[in-house]
């Protein structure tokens, strides 16, 4: 994504040399000669013209050393005719040479470089003339590790006032991995349950999860959101994160068009009741896609400490930043852990700029004329933490990407030069996000691949299964994640005792997991075969879980006598949209609602809201007249 602005361009050399450098600058490349400089600047200028010249530019060419020479390969080798400073410095790792100091007095003079730009553009006709031998340069590569750490060594430096110097005592923090791919899909039918049953509110404005909403999500999330809620010792010094993916699932479903508000709270739509039947896979691609392009929100807003984002003119298109991340993510080889700060840099190499403001002035921290982002090294800042929110809370949402993270509480300190930021304990609550890995979902979501292969479970024999259904870890400590799936499968008994449970095993089945999934997890977990009792118990909780369809909601309607609830069962026009239910009543499939209504009309009946009661007899006229008469007694 790229400001629009017009590129300048220099035609020719001459045109460079006599209008975008001063005479000392043409004086300074001439000292690069074995000329003597002259005194006027059109003989200067002449003298580097001549210099060029021929076979002159390719013996400058070969003087420059790899990184110069990097510099010259990437505009020579693209549309563009400008340097491209921070792309470079991210794809190489540093800025080539382009000063050197003086061989005689004080001062620094242009390098080599000089002869290729002028203003940071190179010539048209230099660059045309380079073509012919410049090699292409080194594609970009992303460098990915071997493995994960099993810790994260937090950067921290404290000034020693004895030595004058900067004491560095980098602080070790556990990494917590969060794989994504299996539990996205569980969590997405979950996430679906809860809303059919009613018991997700949002706000009419905003679209946005209640409270109630969020700490009922955070209950049937696998493990809970990614930062358990930890005691706030007092109102400065609160480290706790708060909800991320039990706030970006209502979110998600809304933008997917598999919810919708109905009052105050969400309902399925007739694709989210579809998607509770198909594959989850197809379904979180289609999300994804489906989030690249919303306008519901923009993650920018979940970062509250930066101010005057209502005003939407200084930002950019939320979709642009999405897709320039998107495409970003499509060019990693998947399977791979990479550092979250390589991941940003490889951003900026690849040309996927990232631009979230269209002008940083608007933005701020605590006072716009202190705190703006305009100022020089902040806006990095704005477009890396719109980044890890986009990453954080709908990426590993929704399986793309696994994230490898530590507590946001002093995880990243580098806006520590920002104003107002002295007393911080973190910037945003993703600022623990330190390593991502695309998912064999996310290759499938990203393009990487045409199709989704889910991939298979790692072997770890950690698990001793009994026949009498109890499961005892042995070995090394257990993973967080094997525990918690042994939660979901079996009752604890002991800190490393488990024994399978019916009961559990048929909830889990409800919240989107399988038999076959959970036999996957004892195989590759178990240190021998599987018992041939464990086999059977779990066949058997297999059949019972689908023995019972879920059909969908449907509507009792009360009937205020047999007869009609009969006649309406038979009749062609309305048998079709119903069935009965005991002697006064009937079920209409929601789906089947409104044409229940229609054909009831045509039978002659409508539906009464609320209570039905039978009506009275009316008496006649003559009747009551008969009733108002005083007798002879009276």
């Amino acid at each position: 994504m790229k400001r629009d602005t017009f590129e300048e361009r220099i035609p020719t050399l001459e045109e460079a040399l006599m209008k975008y450098v001063n005479a000392d600058g043409v004086k300074n490349r001439v000292k690069h000669t074995s000329e003597k400089v002259p005194t006027l600047k059109a003989d200067a200028a002449e003298l580097v013209k001549g210099y060029l010249a021929g076979d002159g530019l390719r013996s400058v060419w070969e003087r420059l050393d790899e990184l110069q020479k990097a510099a010259v390969a990437e505009v020579v080798h693209s549309k563009s005719a400008h340097f491209p400073a921070d792309r470079f410095a991210a794809k190489y790792g540093g800025d080539p040479k382009w000063r050197i100091k003086k061989k005689h007095g004080r001062g620094k003079i242009p390098s080599l470089l000089g002869f290729f730009f002028y203003s940071g553009i190179m010539p048209d006709d230099l660059k045309e003339r380079l073509k012919a031998f410049v090699p292409e340069p080194e594609s970009i590569k992303i460098k990915t590790l071997p493995e994960l750490p099993a810790a994260y060594d937090i950067p921290f430096k404290k000034r020693n006032p004895k030595t004058k110097s900067d004491d560095k005592s980098p602080t070790t923090v556990p990494l917590i991995v969060h794989a994504a791919e299996t539990t996205a899909q569980r969590e997405l039918l979950s996430v679906l349950r809860s809303i059919d049953a009613g018991n997700v509110s949002v706000s009419v404005k905003t679209r946005r999860p209640s409270a109630a909403a969020v700490e009922a999500l955070t209950q049937i999330l696998e493990g809970g959101d990614f930062y358990p809620v930890i005691p706030v010792k007092s109102k400065w010094e609160d480290e706790n994160a708060g909800p991320i993916r039990a706030f970006a699932w209502p979110l998600i479903v809304q933008a997917g068009g598999l919810a919708e508000l109905s009052g105050t709270r969400l309902r399925l739509t007739k694709a989210g009741r579809s998607a509770l039947s198909r594959p989850a896979g197809e379904t979180l691609r289609r999300l994804w896609s489906r989030w690249l392009n919303t306008t519901i929100m923009d993650e920018l807003s979940r970062i509250e400490i930066i101010k005057g984002q209502r005003n939407k003119r200084s930002l950019t298109a939320v979709s642009s930043r999405r897709k320039a991340a998107a495409d970003t993510l499509a060019e990693c080889p998947p399977g791979s852990w990479i550092s979250t700060d390589v991941f940003c840099r490889f951003m900026r190499a690849c040309g996927n700029d990232l631009i979230v403001a269209r002008n940083a002035w608007d933005l701020y921290l605590w006072e716009q004329q202190y705190g703006a982002f305009g100022y020089t090294g902040h806006e990095p800042i704005l477009n890396e933490r719109w980044l890890l929110a986009f990453l954080l809370e709908y990426a590993v949402t929704l399986g793309i990407i696994d994230a490898a993270l530590i507590p946001p509480a002093g995880a990243r300190y580098n806006y520590g030069d920002l104003w107002g930021t002295d007393d911080l304990i973190y910037f945003s609550r993703y600022d623990g996000l330190m390593y991502l890995r695309i998912t064999a979902l996310g290759a499938y979501c990203l393009g990487i691949e045409t199709e989704y292969r889910p991939a298979p479970m790692e072997r770890k024999p950690v698990l001793r299964i009994l026949p009498n259904l109890e499961i005892t870890a042995i070995g090394a400590e257990l993973e967080r994640a094997d525990r918690i799936a042994l939660d979901t499968y079996a009752l604890p008994v002991s800190d490393l005792v488990w024994q399978l449970n019916q009961s559990k095993l048929l909830t889990a089945i409800q919240e989107g997991r399988s038999i076959g999934e959970i036999r996957e997890f004892l195989d590759a977990r178990s240190i021998g075969t599987i018992p041939d009792t464990v086999i059977r118990f779990l066949d058997d909780t297999e059949q019972r879980a689908v023995k019972l369809q879920d059909r969908g909601l449907a509507r009792l309607i009360e009937c205020s006598d047999a007869a009609l609830a009969l006649l309406i069962a038979g009749d062609s026009r309305t048998r079709k949209h119903c069935m009965p239910a005991g002697e006064h009543h009937l079920v209409v499939p929601s789906s089947s609602e409104g044409a229940f209504k229609r054909a009831l009309l045509k039978l002659g009946y409508s539906i009464a809201a609320g209570e039905i009661t039978t009506p009275k007899p009316r008496r006649s006229s003559s009747a009551s007249k008969k009733a108002a008469a005083p007798s002879a007694g009276d």
